[in-house]
């Protein structure tokens, strides 16, 4: 079993993660920034649109596409008003930002949920955390209660500590009442979401991001970053998981799009493998960490990308082919056990990694069953597992011939048989 951290040090930012001296509340907040603006959605999209802020949730969807499709399709269904869900589910246990957001900035989330909600006209924000960070959903019912938003409901959900818990559909399955797993969807959720209506539904980092451009302006957050991806991103930095599964030595960073590695790395990690992107993301060799920029232009040329924002190094020294089929065996057990892919090909990847992690050249069938459930599964799970194993073989193969001719630095812990 993995599980999220317990304890969580954020670090002081930019944008997001600024000001947090004042503390949480909302006299802090009021004080700080003001009455919330009330823009229309022509006016919110024609400050959020041309900044092409992508969402902070793993899939990098733009958010202005995702509020023109709501829009869009309230027209077109003048009788089902549109609805606000602001995922902080985080079923990745690596990642830490949409909860600690919520611990220190929680009206910086809210606002923008309220400034979408408004701007396409939706009466219900639906909040979603995770009921193994408890401190979480604390936060958030708190924050709520301190609040006086005119023509919003608030309703909070706790989602079941899965690592499918954060996805899309399940989120949706849960704040309609059922169990909270994916099922398969044909429509993205801005077209058939929350029980058919258009639905607007982010991670918490990506309304905060809409309320700072709302609240500091456009010109201000494009002062960050790069001109492709202006603004920041948080980043959850840790290294593999105690024995007893909890993450310990967390910190949460935010960041300017296209900063080196360097800003938030020490020099230890900066020569090791790095895991970015979180449980569904890809491994990068030493020899490119420490050229590596927080821009996902970048770090596509090393097959990498930001993902969920988690941050995983191996400064500890720890063997990336042992660690990967750790991971591998804890993501074929968090499945929703709905499809082949997620029933069948995910236990016996993790068996075949499982195989190679005590010795045995198990790489041609892992490349066969990496093929195999890739695209195939009702939601993304078995291609985020395949990502994760593939990037061993082919980014860190040396690391894996290495372990396979016992050279490597784990070997001494580990008892080599064939299985």
């Amino acid at each position: 079993m993995i599980r999220p951290p317990a304890l969580v040090d954020v670090a002081p930012g930019p944008l997001l993660l600024s000001g947090l001296g004042g503390g949480p509340g909302s006299a802090a907040h009021l004080s700080r920034f003001g009455p919330l603006p009330d823009p229309d959605a022509d006016h919110l999209l024609a400050q959020f649109a041309p900044l092409a802020v992508r969402g902070r949730g793993g899939a990098g969807f733009p958010m202005a596409r995702k509020l023109e499709t709501v829009l869009e399709r309230r027209s077109s269904l003048p009788g089902r008003r549109p609805v606000v869900v602001v995922n902080a589910a985080e079923g990745e246990p690596a990642s830490a930002k949409d909860t600690a957001l919520l611990e220190v900035a929680p009206h910086l989330v809210l606002d923008g949920a309220v400034l979408a909600a408004r701007a396409i006209g939706a009466r219900s924000i639906h909040v979603v955390t995770a009921a193994d960070r408890q401190w979480a959903g604390t936060a958030v019912t708190t924050a709520i209660a301190d609040r006086q938003d005119r023509g919003v409901r608030w309703q909070w959900h706790e989602a079941e500590p899965r690592f499918v818990s954060g996805q899309a559909r399940a989120v949706l399955e849960l704040i309609a009442g059922r169990t909270g797993l994916p099922v398969t969807s044909w429509a993205p959720e801005a077209v058939d979401g929350h029980r058919g209506r258009p639905t607007l539904l982010s991670n918490a980092e990506s309304f905060a991001h809409l309320a700072a451009i709302v609240r500091w302006g456009a010109e201000r957050y494009a002062s960050h970053g790069t001109a492709a991806e202006p603004g920041t991103t948080l980043l959850t930095l840790t290294t593999p998981p105690q024995s007893d599964g909890r993450f310990a030595g967390v910190r949460v960073v935010e960041v300017e799009h296209g900063a080196p590695a360097g800003s938030v790395l020490g020099d230890e990690a900066l020569r090791a493998p790095l895991l970015i992107g979180g449980f569904h993301g890809s491994w990068v060799h030493p020899d490119d960490v420490a050229d590596v920029r927080w821009s996902n232009a970048h770090l596509r040329r090393v097959g990498a990308s930001l993902g969920a924002g988690s941050v995983l190094s191996l400064a500890t020294g720890a063997c990336p082919v042992a660690e990967t089929a750790r991971y591998t065996a804890y993501l074929a057990a968090e499945t929703a056990g709905r499809c082949g892919p997620c029933r069948n090909g995910l236990p016996a990847l993790a068996r075949e990694v499982e195989a190679l992690a005590h010795g045995v050249d198990s790489r041609p069938r892992i490349e066969e069953l990496t093929g195999l459930v890739r695209g195939r599964g009702a939601c993304a799970h078995p291609d985020g597992t395949a990502r994760l194993v593939a990037s061993l073989l082919t980014t860190l193969d040396d690391h894996v011939e290495a372990h396979l001719r016992q050279r490597c630095s784990c070997h001494a812990d580990l008892a080599v048989e064939a299985l």
